[in-house]
Protein backbone atom coordinates (compact mmCIF):
# COMPACT_ATOMS: atom_id res chain seq x y z
CA UNK A 1 0.00 0.00 0.00
CA UNK A 2 2.86 2.39 0.72
CA UNK A 3 4.30 1.55 -2.72
CA UNK A 4 1.20 3.06 -4.37
CA UNK A 5 1.63 6.30 -2.40
CA UNK A 6 5.26 6.54 -3.49
CA UNK A 7 4.28 5.96 -7.12
CA UNK A 8 1.67 8.74 -6.93
CA UNK A 9 4.24 11.14 -5.51
CA UNK A 10 6.68 10.27 -8.28
CA UNK A 11 4.06 10.69 -11.02
CA UNK A 12 2.89 14.11 -9.82
CA UNK A 13 4.67 17.13 -11.26
CA UNK A 14 4.49 20.48 -9.50
CA UNK A 15 4.84 23.57 -11.64
CA UNK A 16 6.81 26.23 -9.75
CA UNK A 17 6.28 24.12 -6.64
CA UNK A 18 2.67 25.32 -6.41
CA UNK A 19 0.35 23.66 -8.91
CA UNK A 20 0.22 19.88 -9.07
CA UNK A 21 -0.14 19.54 -12.83
CA UNK A 22 -1.27 15.90 -12.78
CA UNK A 23 -4.08 16.35 -10.26
CA UNK A 24 -5.34 19.87 -11.03
CA UNK A 25 -8.11 19.95 -13.65
CA UNK A 26 -7.06 21.62 -16.91
CA UNK A 27 -3.50 22.31 -15.72
CA UNK A 28 -1.75 19.69 -17.85
CA UNK A 29 -3.55 20.62 -21.05
CA UNK A 30 -3.02 24.33 -20.41
CA UNK A 31 0.73 23.91 -19.91
CA UNK A 32 0.98 21.81 -23.08
CA UNK A 33 -1.00 24.36 -25.08
CA UNK A 34 1.20 27.10 -23.62
CA UNK A 35 4.35 25.28 -24.74
CA UNK A 36 2.98 25.03 -28.26
CA UNK A 37 1.91 28.68 -28.21
CA UNK A 38 5.35 29.80 -27.06
CA UNK A 39 7.02 27.78 -29.80
CA UNK A 40 4.77 29.24 -32.49
CA UNK A 41 5.07 32.82 -31.22
CA UNK A 42 8.83 32.75 -30.64
CA UNK A 43 9.75 30.88 -33.82
CA UNK A 44 7.34 32.93 -35.91
CA UNK A 45 8.76 36.19 -34.61
CA UNK A 46 12.31 34.95 -35.17
CA UNK A 47 11.58 33.94 -38.76
CA UNK A 48 10.10 37.37 -39.47
CA UNK A 49 12.66 39.58 -37.69
CA UNK A 50 15.76 37.41 -36.95
CA UNK A 51 16.05 39.06 -33.52
CA UNK A 52 16.84 36.40 -30.92
CA UNK A 53 16.19 38.24 -27.63
CA UNK A 54 12.98 39.81 -28.84
CA UNK A 55 11.82 36.43 -30.18
CA UNK A 56 12.46 34.88 -26.78
CA UNK A 57 10.35 37.61 -25.20
CA UNK A 58 7.57 36.90 -27.71
CA UNK A 59 7.83 33.19 -26.90
CA UNK A 60 7.53 33.86 -23.16
CA UNK A 61 4.54 36.13 -23.74
CA UNK A 62 3.01 33.52 -26.05
CA UNK A 63 3.41 30.89 -23.35
CA UNK A 64 1.77 33.09 -20.74
CA UNK A 65 -1.15 34.16 -22.91
CA UNK A 66 -1.81 30.72 -24.38
CA UNK A 67 -1.60 29.00 -20.99
CA UNK A 68 -3.93 31.47 -19.31
CA UNK A 69 -6.36 31.49 -22.23
CA UNK A 70 -6.49 27.71 -22.34
CA UNK A 71 -6.84 27.51 -18.54
CA UNK A 72 -9.78 29.93 -18.36
CA UNK A 73 -11.54 28.37 -21.35
CA UNK A 74 -11.19 24.86 -19.89
CA UNK A 75 -12.35 25.93 -16.43
CA UNK A 76 -15.33 27.79 -17.92
CA UNK A 77 -16.29 24.76 -19.99
CA UNK A 78 -16.02 22.46 -16.96
CA UNK A 79 -18.14 24.80 -14.83
CA UNK A 80 -20.78 25.02 -17.56
CA UNK A 81 -20.81 21.22 -17.88
CA UNK A 82 -21.21 20.79 -14.11
CA UNK A 83 -24.15 23.22 -14.13
CA UNK A 84 -25.82 21.31 -16.97
CA UNK A 85 -25.30 18.03 -15.13
CA UNK A 86 -26.84 19.51 -11.97
CA UNK A 87 -29.91 20.71 -13.90
CA UNK A 88 -30.33 17.27 -15.47
CA UNK A 89 -29.90 15.51 -12.11
CA UNK A 90 -32.49 17.81 -10.51
CA UNK A 91 -34.88 17.14 -13.38
CA UNK A 92 -34.48 13.38 -13.05
CA UNK A 93 -34.94 13.61 -9.28
CA UNK A 94 -38.13 15.68 -9.70
CA UNK A 95 -39.42 13.26 -12.34
CA UNK A 96 -38.97 10.34 -9.93
CA UNK A 97 -40.57 12.24 -7.03
CA UNK A 98 -43.61 13.58 -8.92
CA UNK A 99 -44.24 10.71 -11.32
CA UNK A 100 -47.83 9.46 -11.02
CA UNK A 101 -48.99 12.32 -8.77
CA UNK A 102 -51.24 15.25 -9.61
CA UNK A 103 -48.11 17.44 -9.83
CA UNK A 104 -46.65 15.38 -12.70
CA UNK A 105 -46.19 17.79 -15.65
CA UNK A 106 -46.34 15.01 -18.24
CA UNK A 107 -49.67 13.86 -16.85
CA UNK A 108 -51.25 17.32 -17.17
CA UNK A 109 -50.29 17.58 -20.82
CA UNK A 110 -51.95 14.21 -21.56
CA UNK A 111 -55.29 15.28 -19.96
CA UNK A 112 -55.93 18.07 -22.47
CA UNK A 113 -59.14 18.38 -24.49
CA UNK A 114 -59.46 15.59 -26.89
Amino acid sequence: MSDEGEEDRQKSFKLLGIIDVQNTPCARDSVLHGAGGSLVAGLGHFLVTSRVKRSFDFGAAGFLLTTLGSWFYCRYSNARLRMQQKVIQDGIKNKVIYEGTSLDPSRKSDEGPG
